[in-house]
């Protein structure tokens, strides 16, 4: 695990006023895009239409399927038919690793060992001792590298942020969040594959973890109740988190169930809802203790592009990681999720 002086300070809520960055003031950076699924896609389309930057090149196996993602999400990027010739181009300036998190590690190394700088999808790795592995690595390459928590960077979250450090709502008292997504039961789904490290925590499950933790830190207490797909891996899972101000949050993930993906932050002097997809760019209500209450409007578009904004203002300026999402909160969120697979009995391969 990197030193304790290794990790970058968090910014706390009084440091937001409720605003982000302009994406347009961000610096033109060149991306290198690992693995061609859907994730990249809306990743590369948001760099492409939101932002200075520019997806220069994209790695698959299959060199067709590269060149058909150029094609689709990167006019004029350069198609490579494997991550080696990636990470290798000389062009590339940070790595985008797209692939499912069960190949995480293997294919962030190999970024790293390349001298690449690193935007790794969430989950970071499939636990903490993973997670380790690839912070001490950046921290000896003396790379730049962060897990795309997307969510972070976004307006919303900003200033509802700003509207707690406040005081609009008063102490916040519970959150509640879920994110339930129907999947039809299927083997062979990555979702359900104990060898590309499936489950409803790590794919879903992770939103309302980070977003808990974003405002409260690290709980003190983690209670979980599930149930395991024939594949062993979780489907459907409740969480209960507390702190030691006796601050609660009621968290929720499922591949079993279909949800509004809903969040409500509590007060003792009021309240703000996200009724529907409270981790992307959604309009959010803050309703105060006298039954006031005034809309937080949201822009629309690819809400990937904020993140990736964030890594190319930091990059240009040389630092390794974000305060907005530190080294140390993706171990803590990465170790909440350890103890919910323990408690629900969920066991990868290889563990």
């Amino acid at each position: 695990m990197p030193e304790p002086d290794v990790f970058a300070p968090r910014l706390t809520a009084a440091d937001l006023d409720g605003t982000v960055p302009d994406l347009l003031e961000a610096p033109a950076i060149r991306w290198g895009i690992l693995g061609a699924g859907n994730i990249a896609a809306s990743f590369s389309d948001g760099v492409r239409d939101r932002t200075r930057a520019s997806v220069v090149a994209v790695g698959s196996r299959d060199v067709a399927k590269a060149q058909a993602f150029a094609d689709a999400h990167a006019p004029g990027a350069r198609a490579h038919g494997s991550y080696e010739d990636l990470v290798a181009d000389p062009e590339v300036d940070v790595v985008y690793v797209a692939t499912p998190h069960s190949h995480h590690l293997e294919h962030t190394l190999l970024a790293i060992r390349a001298g690449k700088h690193v935007l790794v999808e969430k989950p970071i790795t499939r636990s903490v001792a993973e997670a380790e592995q690839l912070l001490e690595a950046a921290r000896e390459a003396g790379v730049f590298l962060m897990e795309a928590m997307w969510t972070r960077f976004l307006p919303h979250v900003a200033a509802l942020r700003g509207a707690i450090a406040r005081g609009e709502i008063g102490e916040v008292v519970t959150i509640e969040a879920e994110f339930d997504v129907f999947f039809p039961y299927d083997p062979a789904h990555r979702l359900f594959a104990p060898d590309l490290a499936g489950g409803a925590l790590l794919d879903l499950g992770i939103y309302p973890i980070a977003f808990a933790h974003d405002l409260l830190g690290v709980p003190s207490s983690i209670t979980v109740k599930g149930t395991r797909a024939e594949t062993g891996v979780d489907d459907h899972v409740s969480i209960v988190l507390e702190w030691e101000g006796g601050q609660q949050a009621v968290l929720h993930t499922s591949s079993r169930a279909s949800g509004p993906h809903a969040a409500t932050i509590i007060g003792t002097q009021g309240r703000i809802e996200i009724p529907r997809e409270f981790f992307m760019p959604v309009d959010v209500v803050v309703t105060r203790g006298d039954g006031s209450s005034w809309t937080v409007e949201s822009p629309r578009g690819e809400g990937k592009a904020y993140e990736a904004a964030e890594v190319a203002r930091l990059v240009t300026a040389g630092v390794t990681q974000s305060e907005r999402h530190t080294w140390r909160d993706t171990l803590e969120v990465m170790a909440i999720l350890d103890e919910a697979r323990r408690q629900v009995g969920v066991v990868y391969p290889g563990e």
